[in-house]
C-alpha cells in the first residue's frame, strides 16, 4: 500500500485551539483569513522550513508557533498544487475549511 501524503500548515497555537473549539480551521496564511484569501495556503515536508522563515522569522508573538499535519483525504474541499507564478514551485492549496478530523498530528515547530 503506498504511503499517504500528508500537507502541513504552520500556525499559531491560539488560532489552532480556536479552531479545534469550532470544527474548523479558516486561517489562510499569517494575518489573513481563507474568507480573504480563498484557499489555506500549505505546504509539503520539504517546503516547510523556507516557508517558516518567511511567515515567520521575525515572529516574536506570545504563543507558540505549531504545525498541523492535514489528511487530505479527510477534507470535503478540493486541495490544488498551484505555483504563485508562472513556472514557479507548486504548493498545496486546501480550497475550504479545513475540518479539526482531518488534523491528525501537531507539531510543535523551532
Amino acid at each position: 500500500m503506498p504511503e499517504r501524503t500528508f500537507i502541513l500548515h504552520i500556525t499559531e497555537r491560539s488560532l489552532w485551539d480556536a479552531a479545534r473549539e469550532r470544527g474548523t480551521y479558516e486561517m489562510s496564511t499569517r494575518g489573513r483569513t481563507l474568507r480573504e484569501e480563498g484557499f489555506i495556503h500549505c505546504s509539503t515536508r520539504a517546503q516547510l522550513a523556507p516557508v517558516a522563515a518567511f511567515l515567520y522569522g521575525s515572529y516574536d508573538g506570545p504563543d507558540e508557533l505549531v504545525v498541523l499535519v492535514v489528511d487530505p483525504a479527510r477534507l470535503d474541499a478540493p486541495v490544488k498544487y498551484e505555483a504563485p507564478e508562472p513556472g514557479g514551485e507548486e504548493f498545496p492549496h486546501v480550497y475550504g475549511p479545513i475540518p479539526v478530523d482531518a488534523v491528525v498530528d501537531v507539531e510543535p515547530w523551532g
